[in-house]
């Protein structure tokens, strides 16, 4: 059984007001360059992005971590990670603040951390 992280990457920027919303896609970039370093508990690391931040990191694989494009809506994206990854058996953690999402992936058998779980673990 692989351990999976899905990172909301809208929600975790967005969660330090930081300047983030001049640069969507060197937030995106910069949380994606943290995820590669970070010595994580998880094989692999999902990050979704969507909208304008999709313009800093390609999407596929680099090294455990990545990185997923979301095509519509970032949530159905992030529910579709996370239950692709319990159906293989996988024992999957979505980092995101928003309790509508949060849910979603509770009852896809995910478990759901905050934002600042996460940035803890990266500083």
């Amino acid at each position: 059984m692989a351990t999976v992280l899905v990172v909301d990457g809208a929600n975790v920027v967005g969660s330090r007001p930081d300047g983030w919303w001049k640069d969507r896609a060197g937030a995106a970039r910069r949380l994606h360059e943290r995820l590669l370093v970070a010595d994580l508990p998880h094989d692999e690391v999902v990050l979704v992005l969507e909208g304008g931040a999709k313009g800093g990191v390609r999407p596929g694989r680099d090294a455990h971590v990545r990185t997923v494009h979301a095509p519509r809506s970032g949530d159905d994206a992030i529910v579709a990670a996370a239950s692709e990854a319990t159906e293989r058996g996988d024992r999957v953690t979505v980092v995101t603040a928003d309790r509508m999402l949060q849910a979603r992936v509770e009852g896809a058998g995910a478990l759901a951390l905050s934002p600042s779980w996460l940035l803890d673990q990266l500083d």
